[in-house]
């Protein structure tokens, strides 16, 4: 991108550790967890698909403004292609390592993650290679947001 802008973090876990050294920042989850509470309540009133389709329009509409706001519009055409590939690129990641946390962490069969060669690198293994003194990928941010579906959705 531009020299105006900030790179994203990778994936939740860097955004949640960015400002502390490795350690999720408490701040963070409780963000999370506020919106986690509001999509809870919503989907108790209109069921469980409204509220992703908004939290993803909201999401977009408050990136495409930050994108706005930080890159210098001379160059904004121009980083267009690659703000989008960024934001889309990092947003599936999470959404892959949310999956083979969450699945793991429920004992559900996800299917094979996508990141699975990021994980052998990293000496993790799940789902369908998970051994017993695996972790999930997700652990730490996962666990902290504390995941539990809304009472209407649970089993």
């Amino acid at each position: 991108m531009a020299e105006d802008t900030q790179a994203q973090p990778a994936n939740a876990a860097q955004a949640a550790q960015q400002n502390n050294n490795g350690t999720i920042d408490p701040a963070f989850i409780d963000a999370v967890n506020e919106y986690l509470t509001v999509a809870d309540a919503q989907a108790q009133k209109v069921g469980p698909g409204g509220p992703g389709l908004a939290i993803q329009f909201a999401a977009a509409r408050f990136n495409a403004h930050h994108f706005l706001m930080a890159v210098k519009p001379m160059y904004a055409a121009q980083e267009r292609k690659n703000f989008l590939d960024q934001t889309t690129e990092v947003f599936r990641k999470m959404l892959n390592q949310h999956l083979d946390g969450i699945g793991e962490e429920r004992g559900i069969d996800v299917g094979e993650s996508e990141l699975a060669a990021e994980y052998a690198a990293a000496g993790l293994k799940v789902g369908r290679e998970k051994d017993s003194a695996a972790k999930t990928p997700a652990e730490g941010y996962v666990a902290a947001a504390r995941p539990t579906p809304p009472a209407a959705n649970a089993e």
